[in-house]
Parts: C-alpha cells; structure tokens; sequence
C-alpha cells in the first residue's frame, strides 16, 4: 500500500488565472515568506491582490532552513502557527559554535521563550513555504484577490510620471510603475498584462522588480560580491547528535572553511540540513569551491567525521545558491541598497536583507512584508519605506556585518570561543545578544566588551 504524501508535498489549488489586462489594488511578485507575508496582509485589510509565484507547487527553496523567533509573530498572526507545530520540525533551543581550534560554545535561547514555543523552529524550506503560501492564497482569494502559479514577470511596466508611456530607462524619480508582464506556463506560455499602481517585489535576489527598480530605473549596482554570499546545501539522514526533535542548531567556524562557516541544522529527528557559505568575493578570492570544502570537511575533520560515519546524504539534495547580504554598504545613501520608488516596495532578499552573520533571511522578510503592506495601505511614501526599513533592521544587520567581519579572523574566533567555551558571563551575554534589542546595544561598547571579555 503506498504511502500518503504529506500536505507539503502535493499541489496547491489557486483558481481561476485573471483576464488580460486586469486590474488590482497591489501585485506581489513571489509566493515566499516575504511575497505571502505581504499579499496576506493586504488581503486582511481588504485590498484586491495579485500574487505571482515563478514556481509551480509543491517546490523546493535552498536554504539554511532555520525559523528564527522574529518569524514566529507573523506566523501566528496569518494564521499558521498552529497547523506548523502539528507537522514534524526541529524545536531549536540553543545555538552550538566551534572555533578553528575545535574549541565549543553552547547559548542557550532565553527559557522563556521556549517555555512559550516561540524560541525558533528548523524544518525544511519546501514545508515552511508551502504551508504559508497556501494559507496566505486563500487569505488573497477569500478577499477579492488572484493567484497565478507558473507565472514569470518578463517586464515592469512605467510611466513616465507625466501621463505618457515609459520613454526607457534611467529614468529614476520620474517613472512610477503601472503593471507587470506575465508568461504563465513556462517560457511558451501565454502572455499577459496585469494593472495596480502597488506592486511589491519579493521574488528572492533575481527578482525582476528589483532589477527593474536598482539597475535600470536609478543605473545602481545590483550585486556587489563583497555582499553577497555563495551558500551550499545538502540534506543528511541520521547525523550523530542530531537525534530527537529539539535542540541545537550549530555554526563551525571550522580552519579549512574560514573565512566562511560550516552549518548543522536539524529539520526534523532524522534529517539534518547541512552547509557551508562564504562571502562571494572572499571564495573568489580564496579560489576555493564550497562542495569540495564540505566534502573535506564531513570526511576528514576530527569534530564530524565520526558523525558522519553511518550517515547517509539524500540524494539530489546538494544544490548551490546566492545570499544578498544586509550589510551596510559604503558611499550608499540608501541602505543597504535602494529598496523602493514610485510605485514599489522590495522586501526580503530581493531588498537585500540577509543577516551577515547567521545567513538567516526568513525573518527578515516576514518583518517587510508586513511593512511594505502597512505602507501601501497608509500610502506612504517611497523614501518613507526605505527609511523605516532601515530604522528597523539597520542596526541589527550592521552589529551582525561587524560579527562577520570579526569571524574571518581565525585567532579571534578562537581566543573569543576559548574565553566564552569557560566564561558563564559571556555565555549570558550572547543569550541577551540573541534574545533582546536593548542587550544588542552593548556590541557598540567597547567597554562592556572589554569588561566581559577580561574579567
């Protein structure tokens, strides 16, 4: 008798595709966190949407996989907090570091928070996804909106801010978006044109909205490898230490690996994600290539190759992709990049919002779904949207840019790890890092590091 597929991994019904030319209240380009986070919004507060998926479900998304706590306040205001928790996931309790040196550090997420189920979760991004982009179609469907799957944006149609059509490109401050163009149905597929003055850009770091608004709207540098980082993936079944369904996730600053790192994220209590990512422009720089390095480093390193041993690598899980990295950028006014202009909002990664220092990007853009929705709704501005995203998440993705920065640096990690590996106060300190904004605060004292550090 053959087994029932999960939820996760069967079809999603969106209905009826709109008519040529149609016409709604916002257009949201991507069914990810940030494109369904946004779209849902919009849809509670009754607005007509329309959201463009590339994918066709069930698919699959490369990640680290880790949910951190920010997540887990737009998951349970759209509503699917509690249809997660009923399917099998990784309740991640702490977060486990090595140094170079082999030397481990164990932080615990706050006891509170996990005593309230709101510490993080790890599970696969193919279910996480899945999950919130079939509750936040409905929420679009039930209030007047569309949904297209198998939809690509070929164009982002303008005007030229004086009535007439778009004259090209370049043109900056003067354009504000009208439309989109659609092929459903892969590269031979229909063509069609869709209306809204609102559209939100969330469809990962080739977003075509976004190249739309960054490259040839304002001619600004899209990619910058400084800021960007290769990210590699596979799935593991039966790593030792990953057993049980709560726990740790690890980050191992491992010699070979650095000035990258080494990721083991439980998704659930038999299959684990693991990885390797460096900056983009550092890998180029160390000529190095990052399947190879995790091959090394599962194989023949004395901390994993013993858990290893009788593990075994899903087939087909090993797939390589691009973080567009949150860091401050020099000589930008905007931010971490332009996020916005007439007529669009970017968010999440195609905003360019990964943390630095943890990879992590699923937070972040559940946080500007829901701020790019507020300011449609509100009819702010575009230089609004970018300041109050910045005012948000800048402070945060610069404190995580410096704990980047200092990673590279093999004897820091080393000595900090060390010091931290036999120092109660320090384990303390980065719990309160991790658990509260105002804690964070003290990364900008050299004098409370120093305090802590060395006595």
């Amino acid at each position: 008798m053959a087994q029932s597929a999960n939820s996760w991994e069967l079809p999603i019904d969106t209905g009826e595709i709109p008519q040529n030319d149609a016409v709604f209240d916002a257009i949201v380009v991507g069914g990810g966190p940030g494109g369904s986070s946004a779209a849902g919004y919009l849809a509670m507060a009754g607005k007509s949407v329309l959201l463009l998926e590339k994918g066709l479900w069930p698919r699959d998304k490369i990640c680290g996989d880790a949910v951190g706590g920010k997540s887990l306040g737009h998951v349970k205001a759209l509503g699917v907090k509690e249809t997660l928790e009923s399917t099998p996931h990784f309740r991640v309790t702490g977060i486990k570091f090595s140094s170079p040196k082999g030397n481990t550090v164990r932080v615990a997420l706050p006891e509170e928070d996990v005593q309230r189920l709101e510490a993080g979760y790890s599970l696969p991004r193919m279910q996480f996804d899945h999950l919130l982009f079939d509750r936040c179609q409905h929420l679009v469907r039930e209030n007047g909106g569309m949904v297209i799957q198998d939809c690509a944006v070929t164009q982002v149609l303008f005007d030229d801010g004086n009535g007439g059509e778009d004259p090209g490109q370049g043109m900056g401050n003067q354009r504000h978006a009208k439309g989109v163009v659609v092929k459903i149905g892969g590269r031979k597929g229909e063509e069609r044109t869709y209306f809204s003055k609102e559209i939100v850009g969330a469809a990962g770091y080739q977003c075509p909205v976004a190249k739309a608004v960054v490259k040839d709207s304002f001619s600004e540098e899209m990619v910058d490898n400084m800021h960007y980082c290769g990210g590699y993936r596979e799935y593991w079944r039966n790593v030792k230490g990953c057993e049980g369904g709560i726990g740790d996730i690890e980050i191992h600053f491992v010699d070979s690996v650095v000035p990258g790192y080494f990721w083991i994220f439980p998704v659930n209590d038999e299959v684990a994600n693991v990885g390797i990512g460096m900056v983009i422009g550092l890998l180029k720089k160390e000529k190095k290539k990052l399947k190879a390095l995790q091959k090394d480093v599962i194989e023949n390193h004395p901390l994993f190759k013993e858990r290893f041993a009788n593990a075994e690598m899903i087939d087909g899980s090993g797939k390589g992709w691009q973080l567009p990295f949150g860091s401050p950028r020099k000589k930008e006014k905007n931010q971490p990049r332009r996020a916005s202009m007439h007529g669009i909002r970017l968010v999440g990664d195609s905003a360019s919002l990964v943390d630095p220092f943890s990879g992590e990007g699923v937070g972040n853009a559940l946080v500007t779904g829901e701020l790019a929705a507020n300011h449609i709704l509100a009819g702010k501005t575009p230089e609004e949207y970018q300041a109050e995203m910045w005012k948000i998440l800048g402070p945060e993705l610069t404190n995580s840019y410096r704990m980047q920065k200092l990673s590279r640096k093999k004897w820091l990690l080393n000595w900090f790890v060390g010091k931290a590996s036999k120092k109660p106060q320090i384990q303390e300190m980065m719990t309160e890092m991790i658990a509260s904004k105002e804690a964070q605060e003290n990364l900008h004292s050299p004098w409370f590091m120093f305090k802590t550090l060395m006595f």
